[in-house]
Formats: structure tokens, C-alpha cells, sequence
């Protein structure tokens, strides 16, 4: 008698459902450049979207709650001289976003908590290295203000974002660097590159620790670290398929898992749930996304199911786990665009009968703090990336649970930090309004001119409300105001117009005026001369 052990696993019945139109974002130009990037960033504060822009590139950027249809001259973040590549929010302040261009160069830019009101174009920060187009940007795991660039020049270059400072230089690739990851910790790092080779560096000293073939395809690949060590891969064989594998650091040349898909044409973009161990595969141009589970046992990495849409996809994005619904059991959450200009919302859940907070579907994940500094990771020391429990986020209330916001900030460095320094008047909000959005970046002008100051003190949630109180009465006086002036305005041009009709009148009136004065006075000096005459 035989009989089939099905695989225990509490992810073998996740399955995605798309979110109502109306819940989604429609009438967005996404990008129409070759260049293979998702064309997409999001995190729990924002949704960045590269798109087609005259003169120049630009990408949007829409606070969650801003769904519906997008005006088509919503404000925009346009500074780069040439169409935008790639875009990636940083992990440790929701309100930093870096870009990579056509134009050589990479610009990091602060976005004010509730969205843009005009469009953007002065940058916290130009990062001018690279002598061709900047494909690739990523940020470090752990460390504040690290920042890895990849551009067509076959340079990989690591930045301390906060002072503008080059950290590392990596010059051995031989061709365009496809794809960047760190590991875990980010103490390692991964590339891919157009010579269909795999490589893993130490990213402080630029040196190679080892290399191998990847794929023997000649398109696109892509490398992605997963959290216990091991190297996910996605490219393409001799014949134009589709495939996978999964590797191990120490023997790259000898994959332990090689997997053939479909002979489709899109690139494989894997997106990786460190939390629970699974990986997304996201086609450009398919219609499908593929979800598997990577565990010890053979055959290692086990297909769950594919989530299935008529339309097919240009870019898309994965939500950070702290972003996700964690009433309904939501385990993933991705935002998709169509070529019609639609951006869909497709969550995926695990269905659970129990109201309650299911541990096991959430372990601890990342917490948006940095655990590091980039000159304490320049010198050596590593740390794993700070986590902490969706639990301790969320409060009981009527039988749910709602996110909680926690006002966190880092201790002020000695270094000075260009992104701790505000743009001018005319700029948006800087360091102040990063503080105050969860940022983890510390509020003040200068560091060193404030270490012996006493240290900022952290608003109440009461202090906060007051202060809204008084921007909300100051923007009523404000409109208040302008309206008196526009009625004065008006009046004083009514009263410039009658004005203009009476003066011809008067003119008129004045010129018979003047002549009968002058006929009296003739009049009163003949009398004169009469009487004059008879004495």
C-alpha cells in the first residue's frame, strides 16, 4: 500500500488577491526605457514610481493614501537631466529615496511626510562619480547612510551618503554589472555581470573572494543573498529558457539546486521574504508571479502556486514586511504596473480562522533603525540588522490591531551628516520633518556645532497636536487674508476704471470753467478802464 506524504508547511496555501481599481493607482506614464529595473520603490510611507518625463527624468512619488485616478500634472521629483534607472528607499528613514540616471548621476532627495506639493528638483545630495549611466542603486542592510552605485562604466562604487564621500571603489568587472546584493549582515556582496559570471566581494576592500559561471545565457541575470547564506539566482540557459538555482558561497561552480521554467524573453526579477523564507519570481512582461518556499530539506526550493492577471507587467515592487496588514494574515504585499498605466495592488495572505496575532506567520523583522554607522562599518565592525516583533507595534482595538507610530531617532554624530542639513527656505522640509516621520536620521543643523548641546527633546503626541493646531489657525488667517486683499484689489480696480470714464467729463467741464473766468476777468478790466477814464 502506498501513499503520498504531503510537505507540512503553513505557506503551502498563501494565495494574492487584487485590491478593487478604486483601492489601486491608474493613470501613471510608467517609464518606457529598455533598461531592466522593476521601475518601482515602495515602503510603508510611500509608492515611487519611475515615469516618462519631457526634458529630462523624473519619477512620482504617492503617499498610500493618495489612490484613485493621478492627475497628469501631479508634482514630480525632476532633477536628473536624463531618464531615471533605478530608485531605492532607504531602510532606515522612509523619507530618503535614492536615484540612479542616464545623466552619470546619483541624487539622494528627502520627501516631506504627506507627499509633494510641487515638483521637486533640488536633490540633499548629488553623488558625481560615474562616467556612464547609473543602472543600479542599493542600500546597505545595517548601516546608516551606506549606499552601493553600479553604473555602465563597469564600476561598483560605495558612498557614505551622509558626507559625500567615496568609501570604496570596485573596478574588476569586465563588462555592465547586471545586479548587486549584500549578504544578511553586509559583510558580503554578490554581482552579476554581462560576462555571465558570479562573483562575491569584500565590500570595504573591494577584494574578490570568488567567482563562477552563473548562466550560460547571455541575458540579464540576477543574484539575490538569502538570510542563512546561500545564493538565489535567476537567468537564462543556452536555449533561451528560463531558470533558477540556488548555491552555496563556498561552491559557487556547483549549484545544489538548477531549475528550467518556460522559454519566455522577460527577465526574472527574484524578491526575497527574509521573514519567511520565500522568494517571488516577477517576469518582465508576464502576466504571472511565481512564490516559493526555500527550506533545508531536498528538494530545497519548493514551488507553492502562481498568482495569475490578464495583464502583463512593466514594473512592480515589494512592500517591506512592517508595511503589511497583519489583520487579515497578510504576508506580502506587491504593487504592479500595468502597460495601460495602471498600478495594481496585490496582497497575499495566508488564510487563518483567528482574529489574533499569529506569531508564526510573523517572526521579528527589520525595524526601519540603522544598528551601525557607515564609519563603524568602514572600520570593520559588522552587525546584524536591528528587528523587532509586528506585536509591539500594535495595539487592541475593538478585536483588531492598528499600527502604532513610534517616534525614533539616532544620537547625534560627530561627523557632519549633509543629510541632517536643510535645503534653504525655499526648500522642503529636511532633517526636522525625517525626525519627525520615524526617521532615523537626528535633527540638526550641524552636529558638530551642536555635540555640546543638550540633546533635542522628543515631542508628545499632545505637542504635536497643538503645534497642528496652530498650523491649521495660521493657514485660516492666512486664506483669511488673501481673500481681503483680492475684495480690496478688486475694488481698487473698480475704482481705477470709473475713474478713467469721468476724467474726459472733467476735463470738459473744466475747460468751460476756465473760459468764463476769462471772459469775467475781461469784463471786470474794461469796467475798470471805463471808470478811469470818467474820473
Amino acid at each position: 500500500m502506498s501513499f503520498r506524504v504531503v510537505r507540512s508547511s503553513k505557506f503551502r496555501h498563501v494565495y494574492g488577491q487584487a485590491l478593487k481599481r478604486e483601492q489601486c493607482y491608474d493613470n501613471i506614464r510608467v517609464s518606457k526605457s529598455s533598461w531592466d529595473s522593476t521601475f518601482c520603490a515602495v515602503n510603508p510611507k510611500f509608492l515611487a514610481i519611475i515615469v516618462e518625463s519631457a526634458g529630462g527624468g523624473a519619477f512620482i512619488v504617492l503617499p498610500h493614501n493618495k489612490v484613485g485616478r493621478i492627475a497628469a500634472d501631479h508634482p514630480l521629483v525632476g532633477g536628473h537631466k536624463g531618464p531615471v534607472l533605478d530608485i531605492a528607499w532607504c531602510p532606515h528613514n522612509d523619507n530618503v529615496i535614492a536615484s540612479g540616471s542616464e545623466d552619470c548621476v546619483v541624487k539622494v532627495w528627502q520627501i516631506p511626510d504627506g507627499g509633494l506639493s510641487r515638483t521637486l528638483t533640488e536633490p540633499v545630495v548629488d553623488l558625481v562619480f560615474h562616467q556612464r549611466r547609473v543602472g543600479l542603486v542599493l542600500w546597505h542592510p545595517s548601516a546608516l547612510n551606506v549606499l552601493l552605485t553600479a553604473g555602465s562604466d563597469n564600476q561598483v562604487v560605495i558612498w557614505n551618503v551622509g558626507t559625500g564621500e567615496i568609501l570604496v571603489h570596485i573596478d574588476s568587472h569586465p563588462d555592465i554589472v547586471y545586479s548587486a546584493c549584500f549578504n544578511w549582515d553586509g559583510s558580503k556582496l554578490v554581482t552579476t555581470c554581462k560576462d555571465k559570471k558570479i562573483r562575491i566581494y569584500d565590500p570595504r576592500t573591494g577584494e574578490l573572494d570568488s567567482e563562477a559561471m552563473c548562466h550560460e545565457g547571455s541575458k540579464a541575470t540576477r543574484a539575490i543573498f538569502l538570510r542563512h547564506g546561500l545564493i538565489f539566482t535567476t537567468g537564462f540557459n543556452r536555449s533561451s529558457e528560463r531558470q533558477y538555482s540556488l548555491r552555496a558561497p563556498d561552491a559557487l561552480n556547483e549549484p545544489i539546486v538548477m531549475v528550467e521554467l518556460d522559454t519566455s524573453n522577460g527577465v526574472m526579477f527574484p524578491l526575497y521574504d527574509a521573514d519567511t523564507n520565500m522568494i517571488y519570481l516577477c517576469g518582465k512582461g508576464d502576466s504571472v508571479i511565481r512564490y516559493f518556499e526555500v527550506t533545508p530539506e531536498p528538494p530545497f526550493v519548493h514551488y507553492i502556486n502562481t498568482f495569475q492577471t490578464t495583464e502583463p507587467q512593466r514594473g512592480i515592487g515589494l512592500m517591506p514586511k512592517r508595511g503589511c496588514d497583519v489583520t487579515t494574515c497578510e504576508v506580502a504585499k506587491f504593487y504592479r504596473m500595468n502597460n495601460n498605466g495602471l498600478c495594481q495592488v496585490i496582497s497575499m495572505t495566508v488564510p487563518r480562522k483567528s482574529d489574533l496575532f499569529q506569531e508564526d506567520l510573523y517572526p521579528d523583522t527589520l525595524a526601519e533603525d540603522a544598528a551601525i554607522t557607515a564609519e563603524e562599518w568602514i572600520d570593520g565592525k559588522d552587525a546584524d540588522p536591528i528587528t523587532f516583533s509586528l506585536k509591539d507595534r500594535v495595539s487592541i482595538v475593538q478585536g483588531g490591531y492598528v499600527s502604532s507610530s513610534v517616534n525614533k531617532s539616532l544620537p547625534a554624530k560627530k561627523a557632519g551628516n549633509i543629510l541632517n542639513k536643510p535645503r534653504g527656505e525655499s526648500g522642503s522640509s529636511g532633517a526636522a520633518s525625517s525626525s519627525a516621520g520615524g526617521g532615523s536620521y537626528a535633527s540638526g543643523n550641524n552636529n558638530e556645532a551642536n555635540e555640546g548641546a543638550p540633546p533635542a527633546a522628543v515631542l508628545s503626541e499632545k505637542d504635536l497636536r497643538t503645534i497642528q493646531d496652530e498650523i491649521r489657525k495660521l493657514k485660516a488667517i492666512i486664506v483669511k487674508q488673501e481673500n481681503r486683499i483680492r475684495a480690496l484689489e478688486a475694488k481698487e480696480d473698480a475704482r481705477n476704471k470709473n475713474g478713467s470714464d469721468a476724467a474726459p467729463a472733467s476735463a470738459a467741464a473744466a475747460n468751460s470753467d476756465g473760459k468764463a473766468s476769462e471772459s469775467a476777468n475781461d469784463h471786470a478790466s474794461t469796467s475798470a478802464a471805463t471808470a478811469k477814464d470818467e474820473d
